[in-house]
């Protein structure tokens, strides 16, 4: 069920909407399949979105929410693997962004952008709370996307769990390009390394997570 979060920002009232969910979903195959054309429209949108919201259009700050809410939250649980937690992040992050909103420069991409934002709220979070080590149990596991060079493999839960074994920076970097559709030059500027050691971090922490998965027995 959808509540209405209301945040007195510093230009006034804006209207955020925050989502109560029990996991993340997957993204079809579909989606995954998503055409050159049809990515280049989205990112097309975001950026009209993100141009009417500087200029102090709210519809377009809440179309623009709707379509980075879903992935910010994929992306946030590589650092937070709590549900209340993703969503306090998750609205800070907006905070931020509002904040920030006239650093951004049209057309670049906007998912890089807030993403990078997104990642600096987030380690500012674990800094601040880095006593208190946030370990899920295995049933509270939320249904995060699994790339498909693994998800063939079966056993969904299990690569799932495996996922969130590997060291955030590799769960980072395989969310960001696998899951969510970055390039390695995209994802270089937001974890700010270069784009050849964004790819060299996703081919080792796939053939990482692949070899586990056949250790443990992902068919079973």
């Amino acid at each position: 069920m959808k509540e209405v979060l209301r945040s007195v920002l510093p230009d006034g009232p804006c209207i955020l909407w925050r989502h109560r969910i029990v996991g993340v979903t997957v993204a079809t195959g579909r989606q995954r399949s998503m055409g050159v054309v049809e990515l280049s429209a989205d990112r097309q949108r975001l950026v009209r979105l993100m141009t009417g919201y500087q200029n102090g259009n709210m519809e377009d700050f809440n179309d623009l929410y709707a379509a980075l809410e879903g992935p910010l939250k994929r992306y946030l649980w590589t650092f937070v693997h709590d549900v209340v937690t993703v969503e306090d992040v998750l609205q800070t992050t907006f905070l931020q962004l509002h904040r920030a909103r006239h650093t951004y420069i049209p057309p670049r991409p906007v998912k890089p952008w807030v993403y990078a934002i997104a990642r600096h709220v987030a380690l500012m979070h674990l800094r601040s709370h880095r006593r208190h080590k946030e370990v899920p149990p295995t049933e509270a596991l939320p249904d995060i996307p699994i790339p498909p060079e693994v998800e063939k493999l079966g056993n969904r839960r299990l690569v799932q769990r495996l996922l969130l074994e590997l060291p955030r920076a590799a769960q980072e970097v395989l969310v960001l390009h696998h899951m969510l559709g970055l390039s390695f030059a995209e994802i270089g500027r937001v974890m700010g390394i270069s784009p050849g050691a964004a790819k060299v971090r996703a081919h080792r922490a796939l053939k990482t997570l692949r070899i586990r998965v056949g250790e443990l027995g992902g068919r079973t």
